[in-house]
């Protein structure tokens, strides 16, 4: 896909792995459709991506609720003229051990808000926003392109049930887009990033960043540039379909 010109969407976009994706794209001057939470939180990434060349329009959507996304797309469309690329990148976490026993007691346990809240917008939203952005893909007769974030913790991570299903859901749901889109021209990959520096990590303590930092044989985090430069080769090379990409120095859970 020549990306100059080509309305994208990307989730979660207001901050992290979102805002340095739609920053690594800006420069090839696509029209960046922005969507978070809250449509103001989008203002200084949308100013940044405008700088450095892009067009762009921000939508305030809760991709966890049907008829918001529904409605965001059909916004997208109105506003933008097409859908061509869609990156699934919103996420949240509710972290929590299946069941906290000690000294012969239960002390805790994940709750079902917990667990729901992150299937909900982890996987439920993804689900919903891939749904549509394919229909108008199809209809519009756009040859386009999905992607999916998944995380390393798609293979099992201690204190995140929730998280983990999720993010193994997003990329088995990548897969099997790509073998169900491929008629109508449209790919679909995932990526599974490792730890990140993203604003989060960045304020954990120096002792906790050091100990994360310590079992990753790169012995550093990656980047979020890094992370968008795989968003922008799946974007770019047509042949990529159908595939996860880990991006996690060689780290294995």
């Amino acid at each position: 896909m020549d990306i100059q010109g080509k309305t994208i969407v990307i989730t979660g976009a207001a901050r992290g792995l979102g805002a340095a994706m739609a920053k690594r794209l800006a420069p090839h001057k696509p029209v960046l459709a922005l969507v978070d939470l809250k449509v103001d939180d989008l203002a200084a990434v949308a100013t940044a991506c405008e700088q450095l060349g892009a067009t762009v329009q921000r939508f305030g959507a809760n991709v966890a609720k049907e008829a918001d996304v529904i409605g965001l797309f059909d916004q997208i469309v109105a506003k933008c003229g097409a859908v061509h690329a869609l990156v699934n990148n919103a996420g949240i976490t509710r972290d929590a051990l299946l069941i906290k026993y000690k000294d012969g007691k239960v002390e805790s346990k994940m709750s079902l808000d917990q667990w729901q809240a992150v299937l909900d917008v982890n996987l439920t939203g993804v689900f919903l926003c891939g749904r549509e952005a394919a229909e108008r893909m199809i209809v519009g007769g756009v040859r386009g392109v999905i992607i999916n974030i998944s995380s390393i913790s798609r293979a099992g991570n201690a204190g995140q049930t929730n998280y983990s299903a999720a993010k193994a859901g997003v990329a088995a749901m990548a897969v099997t887009w790509a073998k169900e889109l491929a008629r109508y021209g449209i790919r679909a990959a995932a990526i599974a990033p490792g730890f990140i520096n993203t604003e989060m990590v960045a304020g954990m303590k120096p002792e906790a960043r050091e100990k994360l930092t310590s079992g990753i044989p790169l012995q550093r985090m990656g980047e979020p540039d890094e992370i968008a430069q795989t968003v922008e080769f799946i974007l770019e090379n047509d042949y990529v379909s159908g595939r996860v990409f880990e991006i996690d120095g060689a780290l294995r859970l």
